[in-house]
């Protein structure tokens, strides 16, 4: 469905940069993916305790996002 959101897992070092982030094209570093999805979406994202956060992005916008940073 069109309307399917994915749920992207970030975790981040204690400095605050990004470690790891999920549904990351092979062609970006886990930072440039974070910065891309952050400067793209509004109300998509949630903090989280332990240094961890999530997007709650729909399937078709990822997929546009993924392919304009190829």
């Amino acid at each position: 469905m069109e309307n399917d959101k994915v749920m992207i897992h970030v975790r981040f070092a204690t400095n605050g940069t990004v470690t790891e982030i999920g549904e990351r094209p092979a062609a970006m570093n886990a930072q440039a993916w974070f910065n891309l999805l952050s400067s793209a979406t509004t109300d998509n994202y949630e903090s989280l305790s332990g240094g961890r956060a999530i997007f709650r992005i729909p399937r078709a916008q990822i997929e546009q996002l993924k392919s304009t940073a190829a």
